[in-house]
């Protein structure tokens, strides 16, 4: 009889667990980069679930954002959910603390010029603010110290700003500060945040799958307030099509341009 020690099944599952690395690491002609914004984290469970059944890695861009459950999405209450995240090997990007919009401004010729910010979260939600550089990249810490704190992970050097948009100064800075910014490919946007009377799940869905190509970075959110119809059931049929398609998915660790 062969005597099985804790010792050997600590290698045995260590080599099973390599193997299963390998494979999910295998060359992969069709990438695409799903990238996930915290919005009102109403789907966020659901999301999850769904990524873990087709064995999915994601890039999750983080803000403190109010949810339907009372609290916000950095909370304690949803640290227990980033660590899950965490452990099953998803990238974490940033999305500015208070969900901070950054306002087209004109060009100011100096160096330093203030970046106009407008937060939707925190003391100052709803308000112009006028920042220094220090100010916006004091902003992009808070989420990485927070990340840090709840989760013993730092975060990524990538962020998104709210709404994808920004002036390019804002975009130097944002370098300057240790972030790349990272935007989505035009079939890359999910279309989760459209009205659902004038945009159904059906349509998005086979919009998608029509015009999904490979290197795409796609973006959807945990949640979002306004849209009736529920855009995250329509996860599950998305990842499948595309895989059916010969697409796999990558994280922005993996990405030629961003993952450097």
């Amino acid at each position: 009889m062969i005597k099985v020690t804790s010792k050997c099944i600590v290698i045995l599952l260590t080599t099973f667990s390599s193997l299963l690395d390998a494979m999910a690491q295998e060359p992969c002609r069709k990438p695409v980069y799903l990238t996930l914004d915290t919005g009102n984290m109403a789907s966020a469970e659901l999301i999850a679930s769904t990524l873990r059944k087709h064995q999915v890695k994601a890039s999750f861009f983080l803000a403190n954002e109010r949810t339907p459950f009372g609290n916000f999405s950095l909370d304690d209450a949803w640290a227990g959910y980033w660590r899950e995240r965490v452990s099953e090997g998803h990238a974490f990007g940033n999305h500015t603390f208070d969900h901070v919009y950054f306002p087209m401004q004109a060009a100011q010729g100096a160096a330093q010029q203030l970046i106009k910010a407008r937060p939707q979260f925190g003391a100052a939600a709803g308000k112009t603010l006028r920042w220094s550089e220090q100010e916006f990249c004091s902003e992009l810490g808070r989420v990485a110290e927070r990340f840090q704190a709840i989760t013993g992970t730092k975060l990524g050097g990538w962020w998104r700003a709210p709404g994808g948009k920004a002036p390019s100064a804002v975009f130097e800075a944002g370098e300057r500060c240790g972030y790349r910014h990272v935007y989505w490919a035009s079939a890359g946007f999910l279309g989760d945040e459209l009205p659902s009377d004038r945009f159904t799940n059906a349509e998005l869905l086979k919009k998608a799958l029509d015009n999904i190509r490979p290197g795409d970075i796609l973006m959807a959110h945990l949640g979002i307030w306004s849209r009736q119809e529920v855009f995250a059931p329509s996860l599950d049929p998305l990842i499948d099509g595309l895989k059916r398609k010969g697409f796999c998915f990558r994280t922005l660790r993996d990405h030629p341009v961003l993952g450097r």
